[in-house]
Parts: C-alpha cells; structure tokens; sequence
C-alpha cells in the first residue's frame, strides 16, 4: 500500500540571465532541477534514492514536504491531494511527514538549547500536555542514544554525528508515520556514518516508520534499503527491489554507478571506465532517456 504517491512532478528553476541575453531580449532559460518523476513509497519500507550531486534529488525530496511548490504533477498522502491542503490539513500532513537535513547545524538554531528545541515542536503541535514535555524531551533524547544532560547544552558543543542525532530527535518529536532523510550522512566521518544509519534502521523497527534515505552512497542503499529508485537528470531512470537491482541493473546508468563503487581486489587496478562523455547541461536536457549521448 502506497503511503506517499507522487506523479509526473516536475519543478524548475529560472537561471540567472547575463546582461547580452536581457539586451537581445533571448528568454530565460531554466533549470530543469526534476522532470516527470513518478514514483510511490510504501508504508513501512525504506526507499532509497540515489544519483549524482545535481542530479535533482534534494530538490525532489523538498517537494514532497512542499518546500518547494511543484510547477506540475500531484501529490498525495495516505490518498489526501497533498497540494491542495491548506490550513489543519496542511498542518497535519507537516506532523505525519517529516524532514532529516545534510547538514544538522545548519537546520538547528544555534540561540536554543536542545531541550528548548524539542519542547517547541512538542508544544506547537500539542503532542503531550504541557507539564509531560520535559519528560517526552528525555524519551526522545533516549530513542537516539543521548545523554539527558544534552537536553541543557547547545548545537555547538555538540559534534557532527550527535548533532544529526538531535536533527532526528527533532524529527520524531511529532510523531511522524514518514521521515524524509536527505544526505544525512554525507557530512559525517565512516564510523559516524554507520551508527546514524544503523539508527535509523533500529527506529523504523521500533516505531514502524516509513523511510525515503537519500544518498550517493550505492553502499548505504544496499545495506538498508528495501527499493532503490535511480535518478538522473532529474528524471527516475530506474526503480527496483534493493537485490534485483544490484544483480541485474537493466539501466545503462545505474550499470554505470555499480561498476563506479570501489572494489577491493588485492593486487589488481580496476581500469574500466563506468561512464563515457559530458553530463548533459540541466538547462538543456537531451530528448528522450537523458542519458542517451553517453549511453555506451
């Protein structure tokens, strides 16, 4: 049962203009950031989405959540029109969906400690009576490993792999039925790496979350993920349960990102090219499969 369906969704984004261009009165070109992606998250999965840097899927990822304003396709959530909702619907649907950040110092507010951090999302959306508010803020801290102390310090005394700890306290403080995680885990040192996404794992075990886990990573996909979707070019080239889609990618360029993962192969230098030619420009996308001028 889909979850989280979403189709034909498209979004771009006007690129600036140099002075020639306004004065010869050419058009404004635009950045075809994601083009026609259809694709449906399941309740209780992991789906992961993988792709190149640019390759449109943080800004995918924002539409979902409506930061971004699609310019065409829909959205539904749980079969609501997930465009359409404005006022308590909206409000409901920003609690039930929610949204993990490449970079946790940047989404968290430096002037609030972590305590008061939880305790707003906890008071704003009425999820317990106010006098239980210090003690859910304890529950959360303890659902993603962190001392109660931690409650009375600030982002900065944290490091990077507590402060994405506390991104995803955040996150759960709502009670959400789907996280969105986008790069989480890019900032952050391997072994760091390995305990946020094994956190991740234990939550979604513990309380049934869905999950949508973006990445580069082919690695990080494959070990935790149920379905991976591909992106290129702003478009989903392929869509697959996680083991048959390693086994026997069907599209040249999710071949191409497999062969690309590092192997380690004593005494042998991989000397395979994974992809031939230039990335197409997202102003100017080829016609057809994107991928086509660099199809070998």
């Amino acid at each position: 049962m889909s979850l989280l369906a979403i189709d034909a969704i498209s979004k771009r984004f006007p690129a600036r203009r140099p002075l020639v261009d306004i004065l010869r009165g050419r058009p404004r070109l635009a950045v075809h950031a994601v083009e026609q992606v259809s694709l449906d998250v399941r309740k209780g999965e992991t789906l992961g989405i993988v792709g190149e840097s640019g390759c449109g899927k943080s800004t995918l990822a924002r539409c979902m959540v409506r930061l971004h304003e699609p310019d065409g396709g829909t959205i539904r959530f749980d079969g609501a029109d997930v465009l359409a909702m404005a006022g308590p619907a909206r409000r409901a649907f920003n609690r039930q969906v929610q949204m993990v950040f490449q970079d946790p110092y940047g989404s968290l507010n430096p002037r609030m400690t972590v305590g008061a951090t939880l305790a707003e999302a906890l008071s704003v959306h009425r999820i317990v009576p106010k006098p239980e508010i210090p003690g859910r803020v304890r529950e959360l801290l303890d659902l993603v490993h962190l001392m109660h102390d931690a409650a009375e310090r600030y982002p900065h005394e944290f490091s990077g792999g507590q402060r994405q700890r506390i991104g995803i306290a955040r996150a759960l403080a709502v009670e959400p039925s789907l996280i969105i995680a986008d790069e989480p885990v890019s900032a952050l040192d391997v072994s760091v790496q390995a305990a946020i996404v094994n956190l991740f794992m234990e939550l979604q075990d513990r309380l049934g979350l869905t999950l949508v886990f973006i990445t580069h990573d082919l690695r990080l996909v494959r070990h935790m993920s149920h379905r991976v979707a591909v992106m290129y070019l702003g478009r989903i080239v392929e869509v697959g349960p996680t083991a048959e889609l390693f086994a026997a990618p069907r599209h040249p360029y999710t071949q191409a990102l497999i062969r690309a993962v590092p192997q380690v192969k004593p005494g042998r230098r991989g000397t395979d090219v994974a992809v031939m030619g230039e990335l197409p420009s997202p102003l100017a996308p080829p016609p057809g499969c994107a991928f086509h001028p660099r199809c070998i």
